[in-house]
């Protein structure tokens, strides 16, 4: 194959046209006219042999021969942006960019004490925005590049343009005020369905893993609050008869800070969290996002040490 007959310049093309399937926010995207890219989507099409990408109601569907060329024009892309990136001698550390990241309360006070002194003194011109989860995965944030990077325990059922690593992994214990009378004897079933409890809801139900558990076995505790936070419950427990059932790292740090307050086991058997960092690959490549991340898993790794 003649490679001088192929032009190469269309291969971003697809891959922009891939990632954010409009038209418009693909030409937006490569400053280009609608015409304009429209005559680079018609030579595309020739040069494959297949309509690529066709027309939906909200935008641009892929073929599977689109579906099927995605992932090594990705490959491609990435790796001419690196190697633009090393001519031209530019520091990717220095660019000037916002980086979102979409997350918990929990997780912004586990990982940016560690995480945002390496950002500073490493990459000064990145400013970190982050954003409350709300309990559900930002897939259209994701996919249309507004969110870099997501980090839960609760994400499930990944898109396969997506891509997941494992941070942290947590058991659950029982936060407790010293005075609680139903504890005068310890922690078992009976004293904690003996309290009322809160919990953390992101979405508003109060259905939560220890419900769900305690369902199974044909029993339920009493509800005294839902709150939208994971660290403002550990601070309502002091003096209380209340009951928190929360990650083992948030107990300890509440404990270390108030000594009326206690950690006990769990009465039930909960299987433990694995706090993931979700990504776009669209972002798989980006020099800068990939030493961000690496960043996070640094931080989270000398956390379990």
């Amino acid at each position: 194959m003649n490679i001088t007959k192929k032009d190469l310049n269309l291969l971003l093309v697809f891959h922009v046209l891939y990632q954010e399937r409009n038209a418009s926010l693909a030409a937006e995207r490569m400053a280009l006219s609608q015409p304009a890219l429209s005559h680079k989507l018609n030579k595309l099409r020739h040069q494959f042999g297949d309509p690529l990408f066709v027309r939906a109601p909200r935008g641009l569907t892929p073929t599977p021969r689109a579906h099927e060329l995605a992932p090594k024009v990705q490959s491609l892309v990435g790796e001419l942006e690196a190697f633009y990136d090393l001519c031209d001698g530019r520091d990717f550390l220095a660019r000037a960019e916002r980086l979102h990241l979409y997350s918990t309360d929990y997780m912004e006070q586990t990982l940016l004490p560690g995480l945002l002194p390496i950002l500073r003194s490493q990459a000064p011109n990145l400013v970190l925005i982050t954003h409350n989860t709300r309990g559900q995965l930002p897939r259209e944030e994701l996919e249309k590049g507004t969110c870099d990077l997501a980090i839960a325990g609760f994400y499930t059922d990944l898109p396969d343009t997506f891509h997941q690593q494992r941070l942290l992994s947590e058991d659950f214990v029982v936060l407790a005020s010293r005075e609680n009378a139903h504890l005068a004897h310890g922690m078992d079933l009976n004293a904690f369905l003996a309290c009322e409890h809160l919990l953390t809801t992101l979405t508003g139900d109060l259905d939560g893993l220890v419900d769900r558990a305690l369902q199974a076995r044909g029993l339920s505790r009493r509800i005294a609050a839902g709150l939208s936070s994971f660290i403002a419950p550990t601070r309502l427990i002091r003096g209380t008869d209340l009951l928190l059932t929360c990650l083992r790292s948030l107990a300890e740090e509440a404990v270390e800070r108030d000594p009326d307050l206690h950690m006990h086991p769990l009465p039930l058997a909960l299987p433990r969290i694995e706090l993931m960092q979700i990504w776009h690959e669209r972002t798989d490549a980006d020099r800068l996002r990939r030493w961000f991340r690496q960043q996070v898993q640094r931080v989270a790794d000398s956390l379990q040490r």
